[in-house]
């Protein structure tokens, strides 16, 4: 593994209530529902060469080193995150590398999910320095499965407890005896396999529990009091709701077609999620399992979704519209529009609020959104298919997974 280096230094209110009460029947299908498929070709994203690699830009092209310095934390600046701007850092290119999603621990690691064509998690520091590989090959029956065999995943996105102890993670797919891992993006509702989730150590960076979920497991998200975890099952049209006490799983909730971001309110009772192929945006209720709305205007294959932190305004990325947008919850109503680039993928807040980073899969580019007025501040250069972003409050870094292969990694000062 190398880290080229560019550049090292760095220098609630209450909750509102839940959406009000509005027409719950779901608008008409796209002609285009899927959540990684290309807007022009037909190809999924998840079927990029696994030997295409990430082109370096030409501020990087120096001789690479492997990195070994601390990254520093920020110093207080004075600003707002509006008021800085996006620099190089470094890029991250590894054998292990076909980056699906990479989160942040907010503990200093940063997890990139390889699905299928590298079958581990990649662990880094905050300096590009790689900390562990993990295998997403299992003994199932050692894990409480029935019938279970040695099977292999396909991690896609990660989800940490609020404590940075456990990172739980999503596998597109499982690979192995009994398994028939056919289904892809562009499913209907069928006799799919269904998936697992894997709960991981962080200390150890070891697998401690396999949580069985729906078919195609694709985002998820911890409830910030710790007790829940949401996942959305692609191919199942529904999403699972797991109780983290003791990884198992409580439930399942229909929504329809192709369901896939989520958003947790702070009173960690009310989830958000999208349901990318019938252009909609469900509320669940955690309690009692059921969708108790809807969200207004989510526009066209709505993927991604932020919350803001006092819970009124929700960020949702559209897909084939190369936008985001902005909805207040409370006036139930869009405020904002953001054009950021062809096929916008997945966000990241600040830590104050002000800014969205926003990775855009077919132009290469991560643009960066001021959230009060949507404005777009600035566009920069990522690498090849750009699909998953990170932030790092800490450090102000924002991390980006380029699908093709690699991380590109940038300061925010």
């Amino acid at each position: 593994m190398t880290a080229v280096l560019v550049a090292i230094a760095v220098t609630r209110d209450s909750p509102t209530d839940v959406t009000p009460p509005i027409e719950t029947s779901a608008p008409g299908a796209p002609d285009i529902t899927v959540d990684d498929l290309t807007v022009t070709g037909g190809a999924l994203d998840d079927d990029v060469a696994a030997d295409t690699v990430d082109s370096l830009p030409s501020t990087t092209t120096g001789m690479p080193t492997t990195t070994t310095t601390v990254a520093p934390l920020a110093p207080a600046d004075g600003k707002t995150s509006s008021e800085r701007r996006l620099v190089d850092a470094f890029i991250v290119q590894d054998a292990d590398l076909q980056p699906k999603s990479i989160v942040a621990s907010g503990d200093g690691l940063f997890f990139a999910q390889n699905m299928m064509y590298r079958h581990n998690v990649a662990v880094y520091d905050r300096s590009g320095n790689k900390v562990a590989t993990i295998p997403d090959e299992v003994d199932l029956a050692a894990f409480g499965i029935a019938g279970g065999v040695i099977a292999q995943g396909s991690p896609v996105e990660a989800a940490f407890t609020p404590d940075g102890r456990y990172v739980y993670v999503s596998n597109y797919k499982m690979f192995g005896s009994g398994y028939d891992p056919v289904a892809d993006d562009g499913c209907d509702r069928g006799s799919w396999d269904d998936s697992f989730v894997y709960k991981i150590d962080v200390a150890s960076f070891e697998i401690v529990a396999v949580v069985p979920t729906g078919a195609v497991p694709k985002y998820l998200a911890v409830t910030p009091d710790g007790s829940r975890l949401v996942v959305s099952n692609w191919c199942g049209f529904d999403a699972s709701i797991i109780d983290t006490a003791n990884d198992t799983e409580l439930g399942r909730v229909d929504l329809g077609r192709h369901p896939r971001g989520i958003a947790i309110r702070s009173d960690s009772r009310y989830a958000y999620v999208t349901v990318m192929g019938e252009a909609r945006i469900d509320v669940i209720d955690l309690r009692s399992m059921n969708v108790v709305n809807t969200v207004p205007d989510p526009g066209t294959t709505p993927r991604h979704l932020v919350l803001s932190s006092d819970d009124r305004y929700l960020f949702v990325s559209n897909h084939t519209m190369n936008s985001v947008r902005k909805i207040d919850l409370q006036a139930g109503s869009v405020v904002g529009i953001a054009s950021t680039g062809v096929e916008t993928r997945s966000m990241a807040l600040s830590d104050d609020g002000e800014s969205l980073y926003v990775v855009n899969y077919q132009d290469g580019t991560v643009s960066k959104v001021r959230t009060s007025d949507m404005a777009v501040l600035q566009t920069v250069n990522s690498g090849v298919h750009p699909v998953g972003i990170t932030y790092d409050p800490d450090t102000r870094q924002v991390w980006v997974a380029n699908y093709a292969g690699s991380l590109r990694v940038f300061l925010d000062e």
